[in-house]
């Protein structure tokens, strides 16, 4: 069997870059958008999927109509909810407090927000249930859960891979009982040299 063919994109650049922005659903710009549509111009896929907020949902609608291939929403590939810190700049955190979230998101979720744990166990149903190839337009973070899902990855291993907005990370899937069997095909971080 060869497996299913996945693509994890990021969103493009938000409207308020350098926000914590996690379930808030401000839009990407319209370069943030274009940008998407460009590189997935190449991609085989046979579905779109992406996350509910604009960010995601925006380009991926257009995406789908570019290519006439069906568009599902799915909150499950949102961000992970930053709760009381989302939309507020890094800046306006206490450093220590920040600190701990970043060092350990499991144990020091911001107030109000998501485990590190309630992510990958939504990330992980969500990969559950891809049986075609697909294009999945999503956030960092659910593109790093899928990686530590899939792979093992911890918290700290999956912030070290650079994922800039329109990141790329394409992965072939072997589904089966529970998660798939997984390999990365690439890891494109979009930028040129």
């Amino acid at each position: 069997m060869s497996g299913v063919l996945v693509h994890l994109m990021r969103h493009g650049a938000p409207v308020k870059p350098g926000l914590l922005l996690g379930h808030r659903d401000d839009p990407s710009t319209p370069a943030g958008v274009a940008h998407c549509v460009t590189r997935a111009a190449g991609l085989t896929f046979e579905r779109v999927v992406s996350s509910d907020l604009q960010r995601s949902s925006i380009p991926a609608a257009q995406i789908a109509a570019l290519r006439g291939r069906r568009h599902d929403l799915d909150p499950r590939w949102r961000e992970i909810d930053f709760g009381d810190w989302d939309g507020l700049a890094p800046q306006q955190l206490d450093p220590a407090v920040q600190a701990r979230f970043w060092d350990d998101p499991e144990a020091h979720a911001p107030p109000g927000g998501e485990r590190w744990s309630q992510l990958c166990t939504r990330i992980g149903e969500a990969l559950t249930e891809i049986d075609r190839a697909s294009l999945i337009l999503t956030h960092g973070g659910a593109m790093r859960a899928a990686l530590s899902v899939l792979f093992g990855f911890d918290h700290r291993q999956v912030w070290a891979f650079e994922l800039p907005y329109g990141a790329l990370v394409s992965l072939r899937l072997w589904p089966g009982e529970g998660l798939p069997a997984a390999q990365i095909l690439t890891l494109d971080s979009g930028k040129t040299a």
